[in-house]
């Protein structure tokens, strides 16, 4: 079995991807880590700062892999 990987979302991406691609990861709604994010940004928390840090950090989903669970908007 191989090990999961974190990958920005291609197909369920509002920004950058890396929301849809953290809630594949852990299974969980991406509005939610959306919801996260804007929490920490407006609570003055580093929201926005991680999302950047992880949007340079964090690669892309590969295409040759097949889509997962994503939702066509």
């Amino acid at each position: 079995m191989e090990p999961k990987k974190l990958y920005r979302s291609i197909k369920n991406k509002m920004l950058g991807g890396v929301a849809a691609g953290l809630g594949e990861y852990l299974n969980i709604d991406p509005t939610l880590v959306r919801l996260g994010f804007v929490a920490l940004a407006l609570m003055g928390g580093p929201g926005i700062v991680i999302y950047i840090i992880m949007w340079l950090v964090v690669p892309l989903e590969p295409f040759d892999q097949p889509p997962s669970q994503t939702i066509d908007m």
